[in-house]
């Protein structure tokens, strides 16, 4: 009998690319086919993977501009597929994560899913705290599902892009820092092909290889079990950057500004039901 891996997280993490972003916030599609998409195909899949009957959902919309508006889209998406124990968190400050109202939200409830907006919001409100430590022990311990869309995605691993200036390949266009930690020796990029961000991931991925890039189109995403297996869901493209083999890279020995080579870096692109074992970095045609 194999012996249960005490570091292997009981909960499940759902990245998601978004779907159709309005200047810099991230709401659910207006148009009719790609809504339909996005609320019956990953919506439906991240309540398919709570626990129990009706179990509460609390979407927090700490990353948004607009969060009352995207909370109640939010809303809207699951009360369409009959699923009503559901509410928002409204935090805006650290202050408002002291909450204790808030607090118990986070100890009692089967899932949450934090919008999409500014991923350095989220971690520079939620970085440290009580609130963020709660659903961190029971990610670790209890079955619980965080799901992340957008800036929401980019904010659960240990490394986050922060952001980047639109030159491609150059040293120091691509800010890095920590983000919310569900997940490590990952970074996350979002809306990945529509808006062409190979570069900045390619990029981020050389400077730190230990780290496998995966870069979420719109209307996709990734449904990760055990801290490490990977399945990809939804209607587009997951591309992930692997800098394991890297030979040669020049980032180390350039100065700022100067454009960057690397030699022998392995890109994989998955559709839905294709896999990925993040332990073992490796493909799976069939998940």
């Amino acid at each position: 009998m194999v012996a249960e891996d005490l570091n292997t997280p009981k909960g499940k993490l759902i990245v998601i690319g978004g779907a159709v972003n309005k200047g810099d916030e991230e709401q659910l599609n207006s148009d009719s086919e790609n809504q339909e998409f996005f609320e019956i195909g990953i919506l439906a899949r991240m309540l398919k993977e709570l626990e129990g009957d009706n179990a509460r959902i609390e979407v927090i919309t700490t990353a948004s501009e607009i969060p009352v508006e995207v909370g109640t889209q939010y809303i809207t998406a699951f009360n369409r597929l009959g699923h009503t124990n559901i509410d928002v968190i409204h935090i805006r400050s650290r202050e408002d994560t002291e909450n204790e109202e808030y607090l118990e939200r986070a100890r009692t409830c089967g899932g949450v899913l934090f919008s999409g907006g500014n991923q350095l919001r989220l971690t520079t409100i939620f970085g440290g705290t009580e609130f963020i430590k709660i659903l961190l022990r029971r990610y670790d311990s209890e079955p619980i599902v965080i799901a992340g869309t957008s800036a929401g995605a980019m904010a659960m691993s240990n490394t986050m892009i922060q952001g980047s200036s639109s030159k491609a390949l150059i040293k120091n266009e691509v800010q890095l820092s920590r983000g919310l930690g569900f997940i490590k020796d990952v970074t996350f990029d979002s809306h990945f092909v529509k808006r062409g961000r190979f570069s900045r991931l390619f990029q981020a991925v050389a400077m730190n290889p230990v780290c496998l890039g995966i870069g979420l189109g719109e209307d996709t995403g990734l449904l990760i079990t055990d801290g490490s297996k990977m399945e990809a869901i939804g209607s587009g493209l997951v591309i992930i950057v692997d800098g394991e083999n890297i030979r040669h890279t020049n980032v180390a020995s350039i100065g700022d500004k100067e454009p960057i080579s690397i030699e022998n870096l392995n890109v994989h692109i998955l559709v839905q039901n294709n896999g990925f074992l993040l332990n073992e970095r490796k493909f799976l045609a069939s998940y």
